[in-house]
C-alpha cells in the first residue's frame, strides 16, 4: 500500500469512525505502528484529523463539510476519472466557469493543456493554471477566499459572474438527489454556484458516488438545471436513474487501461 493510498485510508476511517488507535489503524492497514504515528503526525499537520494520545479523532461536527485536505485524499483516482470525462464533453475555444472544489481541481489540471478560457472559483486552481502557463487563457475573478478551502465567494465573486456568460459552467457539490436537487454546505458557497449556473449555457455537475441521494442544507438548484452529470462507477443506481427520469444526462467516468491517456480532446 502506497503512502498516498495509506493516508487516504486512515483519513476515512477516522471521519467514519469519529476516531480510532494506532494500534487499530496498524491493523487495518499493515503498517507498523511508528509508520502509523508518522502518518498521523502528517495528516494532524494537514489539517485532516485531531492527533490525540494513542490515536487521532476527527475534526468534524455532524452535518459539517470536511475540510479540502481531507477531501484531497478521497476518491483521488475516481475524481481524477470524472474530470477527464468532463473534459472530453468540453469543446477547444470555449469559455468555462470551473467551481471549487477538489474534483474541479483535478478539472483544472487537465484543462490548462487545453485551448481554452477559463474563470476558476478557487486559488488553488489560479494558481495551478499561474504556475503552470499553457495553452488556456485564466480569467481571475474578485472575491473573499474562504479560510482553508480557498473558494471565493461574497459580493465581488458574484459581480464577476454576473457580468460574463459562459459557454459551460463545471460545479462540483456536496449532495445530490433528484428529489432537492443540488446542495452546498454553505450559504455562500451555494450563492457563488447558482450564480455561476445561471451565468452558462450549459452546466455539467462534476462529483464522485458518495455525494449523490445525499443532501446539504444550502439548496443550489434543482436538477432541471443540470445538463450532464458526470460521476463514478459507485453512483448508486437508484438514484441515477431518479436523475436520468428528471432529464439529466448521466455520464459514468469508468476506470481506464493503464496506457490510455487521462484527458481526451474533443468536441461535446
Amino acid at each position: 500500500m502506497s503512502n498516498a493510498d495509506r493516508h487516504a485510508l486512515i483519513a476515512k476511517t477516522v471521519r467514519d469512525s469519529g476516531g480510532a488507535t494506532v494500534q487499530e489503524l496498524a491493523g487495518l492497514t499493515g503498517a507498523s505502528e511508528m509508520t502509523i504515528r508518522r502518518d498521523l503526525d502528517t495528516l494532524a499537520a494537514q489539517g485532516v484529523l485531531e492527533r490525540i494520545r494513542g490515536g487521532a479523532r476527527t475534526l468534524l461536527l455532524r452535518g459539517e463539510e470536511p475540510p479540502f485536505a481531507l477531501r484531497a485524499h478521497e476518491a483521488v483516482d475516481a475524481k481524477r476519472r470524472i474530470a477527464a470525462e468532463v473534459c472530453a464533453l468540453i469543446a477547444d475555444g470555449e469559455t468555462v466557469l470551473l467551481d471549487s472544489g477538489t474534483t474541479c481541481l483535478e478539472v483544472a489540471r487537465l484543462l490548462r493543456e487545453r485551448p481554452v478560457t477559463v474563470m476558476p472559483l478557487s486559488l488553488q486552481a489560479i494558481h495551478l493554471f499561474a504556475e503552470t502557463p499553457g495553452p488556456a487563457t485564466l480569467m481571475v475573478p474578485g472575491g473573499q477566499p474562504r479560510a482553508a478551502e480557498g473558494a471565493l465567494t461574497g459580493p465581488l465573486t458574484l459581480a464577476s459572474l454576473a457580468a460574463l456568460r459562459f459557454d459551460t459552467a463545471v460545479i462540483g457539490c456536496c449532495g445530490l438527489s433528484a428529489a432537492d436537487g443540488l446542495t452546498a454546505y454553505d450559504l455562500d458557497d451555494a450563492a457563488v454556484k447558482k450564480a455561476g449556473i445561471a451565468s452558462a449555457r450549459r452546466t455539467i455537475a462534476a462529483t464522485d458516488g458518495g455525494k449523490l441521494g445525499r443532501t446539504a442544507y444550502a439548496h443550489v438548484a434543482p436538477t432541471a438545471l443540470l445538463h450532464t452529470l458526470v460521476t463514478d462507477t459507485t453512483a448508486p443506481a437508484e438514484e441515477v436513474a431518479a436523475l436520468e427520469g428528471a432529464g439529466t444526462v448521466v455520464k459514468t467516468a469508468c476506470p481506464l487501461p493503464r496506457d490510455t491517456p487521462r484527458a481526451r480532446h474533443g468536441g461535446r
